[in-house]
């Protein structure tokens, strides 16, 4: 049996501006990723503070704050295995211009400070993350995709 991890993935407001999230959820979708959560939203300061805490201190602090309110992000939960370390493949690089051909930095992005899309760098932030932007009950769980529905056939 495969053991299924939840992680945070933001749109941030220049994949959404630019009209790049049909095409970016997709990609999830595709790999075998579940959506089960997701909202649009105006991330406010009080939520990129927490979101953001670890780097209050930092020089590039304010200017990251400026940038994640300046407009909608789509905020989405995925579930399947190895959901974090597979969805940061699929991001890529921090810096689109050091990502692989293919990855969604690489294809939709240009400067590292406007990267397009945010992606948990580990489980332990990703259940931060998710409990920053949903409540439990916002979570849809009860339902099976399609890569689900393969290896549990596999798997008997």
């Amino acid at each position: 049996m495969h053991t299924e991890e939840r992680t945070f993935v933001a749109i941030k407001p220049d994949g959404v501006i630019r009209g790049c999230v049909g095409e970016i959820i997709s990609r999830f979708e595709k790999k075998g990723y579940k959506l089960i959560g997701m909202k649009m939203l105006q991330v406010t300061e009080d939520i990129a503070a927490k979101h953001y805490a670890e780097h209050i201190n930092k020089p590039f602090y304010p200017s990251l704050v400026k940038y994640i309110t300046s407009g909608p992000i789509i905020a989405m939960v995925f579930q399947g295995y190895k959901a974090v370390q597979g969805i940061r493949h699929l991001l890529g690089a921090t810096d689109p211009c050091e990502a692989d051909v293919g990855s969604i930095r690489a294809d939709y992005a240009q400067l590292k400070e406007y990267n397009t899309i945010h992606g948990s760098d580990s489980i332990e932030s990703a259940e931060r993350e998710i409990n920053i932007y949903f409540k439990p009950e916002e979570l849809c769980t009860d339902y099976k995709n399609m890569m689900e529905i393969v290896t549990e056939s596999v798997d008997e």
